[in-house]
C-alpha cells in the first residue's frame, strides 16, 4: 500500500506531493515550498515516515524550495534534472533514471521547454510535470532557457504519450 498527499501553497500557487510506501514507511516529497516546511516536516512526523528524497521538477527564481532545510532536518537527497545546474542538491538525474523508496518507484523524464532542466516523475498511474504542464496551461517559455517548440516536444513525446 501507498500513501499519497496532494498540498498546496497558496501564495505561490504551488502543489507539493507526499508519496510514501506504508510497509517501509520510507517517503517522497515532490517541490517542497520553502514556506511550507513546517506543514511537510509535520505530516511526516504525524505519519511516522522518513524523508528519503526530495525531487524538484525544475528550478529558477520563483520556485522556492525547502529542500536545502528537508535535507539537513532528515537527511533526505535532493535531486534535481541534471540540465538544472544545481549543483547543491545531493543527485543530478537524468531521463530514465528510477528512484526506489520501499516497493515504491519513480521514473524520470526530462521534460525541458518551461526550464532546459525540467524533469517530470511518472509513479504509478500519476506523472508530476511541475510547470512542464499545468491545468488547461503551461509554464511560460520566455525566460531561463526556455523555448516553447521543445516544451511542445516534450509534452507530446514524454507525457501524452503514456497510458
Amino acid at each position: 500500500m501507498s500513501i499519497f498527499r496532494q498540498l498546496f501553497d497558496p501564495t505561490s500557487f504551488t502543489y507539493t506531493y507526499l508519496i510514501a510506501d506504508e510497509a517501509t514507511n520510507e517517503a517522497v516529497l515532490i517541490d517542497p515550498v520553502k514556506e511550507q516546511r513546517e506543514r511537510d516536516v509535520a505530516l511526516l512526523n504525524e505519519l511516522g515516515l522518513t524523508l528519503k528524497f526530495v525531487l524538484e521538477t525544475h528550478v529558477h527564481a520563483d520556485h522556492i524550495t525547502s529542500a536545502a532545510e528537508l535535507r539537513e532536518l532528515t537527511n533526505a537527497d535532493t535531486v534535481v534534472g541534471e540540465a538544472c545546474g544545481a549543483e547543491c542538491a545531493t543527485i543530478q538525474v537524468r531521463h530514465g533514471d528510477v528512484f526506489a523508496f520501499g516497493s515504491e518507484r519513480i521514473e524520470t523524464r526530462h521534460t525541458p521547454g518551461h526550464t532546459e532542466g525540467s524533469m517530470s516523475y511518472v509513479w504509478n498511474d500519476r506523472v508530476f510535470t511541475g510547470d512542464a504542464l499545468l491545468i488547461n496551461a503551461c509554464g511560460r517559455t520566455d525566460f531561463q532557457a526556455g523555448d516553447a517548440a521543445t516544451l511542445y516536444k516534450s509534452l507530446h513525446e514524454q507525457i501524452l504519450s503514456l497510458p
